[in-house]
């Protein structure tokens, strides 16, 4: 007895299947644009988080951190992308810590290829600023 699947079926698996392949994943290892830091993305949570995984020069302190007690961490580990949840396909929304400036940014990140494009704004419809980061692995 032969076991066939309706012609439907078969359609609507096919487009799921390639639905869910057209989603990038952050997750990796990014080299940020001016490329003196790499940023490892990972999961946590329901979303993602990027730490500084490595720097090109000896890794600095968080000195502008607003909080002092902050300001002697180094930043080798920092935690710079925050909560990043799914926004869209390919994009995910939420936090980026700067710490050449101290502060916290609304955030989105948007994968394509071999390419991640960060824009953030400074709350309360601040200033906004994006770069294209570089996958290393």
């Amino acid at each position: 007895m032969k076991f066939l699947l309706p012609a439907r079926f078969i359609s609507l698996s096919a487009l799921l299947f390639a639905s869910t392949a057209a989603f990038a994943d952050p997750a990796g290892e990014w080299r940020v644009a001016d490329g003196t830091a790499t940023i490892r993305i990972h999961r946590c949570g329901g979303g993602y988080c990027g730490n500084v995984s490595s720097t090109i020069t000896p890794a600095g302190r968080d000195l502008r951190n607003p909080n002092p007690a902050k300001r002697n961490r180094s930043v080798l580990g920092l935690e710079v992308l925050i909560n990043m949840r799914p926004a869209g396909q390919n994009v995910w929304a939420g936090y980026s810590y700067n710490a050449q400036d101290g502060q916290m940014y609304n955030a989105t990140i948007t994968v394509q290829g071999a390419a991640l494009t960060i824009h953030g704004c400074a709350p309360g419809g601040g200033p906004c600023g994006s770069e294209t980061w570089s996958r290393v692995r």
